[in-house]
């Protein structure tokens, strides 16, 4: 469906062309969507940073998300979660995980300024892509907290009762394709690399 990130990021700049000279702020969900959200940012003439969040995995399963947080500690749990957890201390020990390597990010990503202040502009927050969804409501909640003018969504792919989860953070999303059967996001890239944190440092210093 997308050759790679490049090419998905493309797309999506089309789509929120509207929003060309209306100096945006696009805020990319690390890792894999810093270099999307630089080339939108570029495209629409706006500015660029990211939103940390963390996902909460699953037991045994690091790549399911049952929930996400974000650098306040706040916390979004999946209407599944307890099915699959069953001691609060299990997301007590993850929670304290995650904060901690959300704040080794925030010193490396953005070492010699603090975060760019979305309050009352138009804020675009980048994924290149969405399964549960759940970072991604986690990025809303905390963007919305910041008291933005507007606040879009914008990812390339996702199943559509992911986005029906998410609509109510968000006052627009925008998203390119909604395929089905959808089993993870890199199915639907035909070039889908890692990226590492040196990657984001790099982009983010450009």
């Amino acid at each position: 469906m997308f050759q790679d990130r490049a090419d998905a990021a493309a797309q999506l700049a089309k789509r929120l062309h509207a929003y060309h000279g209306q100096s945006p702020l696009i805020l990319a969900i690390p890792r894999g969507a810093v270099p999307m959200a630089r080339i939108i940012a570029d495209r629409l003439d706006g500015e660029l940073d990211v939103v940390l969040v963390r996902k909460l995995p699953a037991p045994g399963n690091p790549e399911f998300a049952i929930g996400s947080i974000d650098e306040t500690g706040w916390v979004y749990l999946a209407d599944y979660a307890d099915q699959i957890v069953d001691t609060a201390q299990y997301i007590e020990t993850e929670k304290a995980i995650q904060l901690e390597l959300l704040r080794k990010r925030r010193a490396r990503y953005t070492p010699v300024r603090p975060a760019i202040d979305p309050e009352d502009r138009i804020v675009i927050v980048v994924d290149d892509g969405l399964a549960t969804g759940a970072t991604m409501i986690a990025a809303l909640h905390a963007t919305r907290t910041r008291q933005p003018k507007k606040l879009v969504c914008a990812v390339p792919v996702a199943p559509t009762e992911t986005l029906e989860k998410i609509a109510p953070y968000a006052d627009e999303v925008v998203c390119l394709e909604t395929p089905s059967p959808f089993y993870s996001v890199g199915q639907f890239y035909r070039s889908f690399p890692q990226i590492d944190d040196e990657d984001v440092i790099a982009t983010l210093a450009r």
